[in-house]
């Protein structure tokens, strides 16, 4: 049976481990949407590292977030990488997802007509000039969406933060069942909490995306 004075007493609770989720999601949102057009931008301007990154990449997407969680935070120290749990954590859903949104400014920066690179070289205009006033403005439009639906995967993606014992949503309510015995009030509270999140990032979003359509039209 739902107990509603228990769930009315761990909601307090959890709202406060819903603050280190949404922290660890915006934290690891920004490593990985900066180090994403870092790998990228590496890509086009040195050609020289194309192919380290290619492989970077590529092992970074294709093994398991989990297992890039237990690396930083077991295997690090013996590297001399000493971090705690939540920074641990945070930069390996960073690393994670800067590997798949470096993909998504490459296929941005794919979209450019060469006559505009050209165009800017004829110029004589800097590398750095080009980036910054000519290409980028022009891939984030278009790359928004998909950049958002890693936003909202990434906090999905949070809970593995449990397995390192950072006190978020999911840990916290595992936490409050193993003293109570009681699983339904807390983890459909989580359920709950994911949902709303989820739903707010993709209203950000499409208003992110309606601001931007109007500003480039006028």
């Amino acid at each position: 049976m739902w107990d509603w004075a228990y769930t009315f007493e761990i909601l307090p609770k959890l709202g406060w481990a819903a603050i280190t989720t949404i922290q660890a999601t915006l934290i690891g949102f920004v490593i990985a949407a900066t180090l994403g057009l870092a790998l990228a931008l590496t890509r086009i301007a040195v050609p020289a590292t194309a192919w380290i990154i290619s492989v970077f990449v590529e092992l970074i997407r294709s093994t398991p977030l989990l297992i890039q969680i237990f690396f930083i935070y077991f295997v690090g120290p013996s590297f001399g990488i000493v971090l705690d749990a939540f920074t641990a954590g945070v930069l390996a859903i960073g690393v994670h997802y800067a590997a798949y949104c470096s993909e998504v400014y490459r296929a941005g920066f794919d979209n450019i007509p060469r006559g505009q690179w050209e165009a800017s070289t004829a110029l004589n205009l800097s590398t750095w000039t080009t980036f910054r006033d000519i290409i980028i403005p022009q891939i984030i439009p278009p790359i928004v969406p998909a950049l958002g639906n890693y936003l909202v995967a990434l906090f999905k993606e949070t809970p593995l933060l449990s397995a390192i014992a950072v006190l978020e949503l999911m840990q916290t309510a595992k936490i409050m069942g193993s003293e109570t015995f009681r699983y339904t009030e807390p983890m459909t509270l989580v359920g709950l909490f994911f949902l709303a999140m989820s739903l707010v990032s993709a209203a950000l979003i499409r208003a992110t995306e309606t601001a931007i359509r109007r500003r480039m039209i006028r």
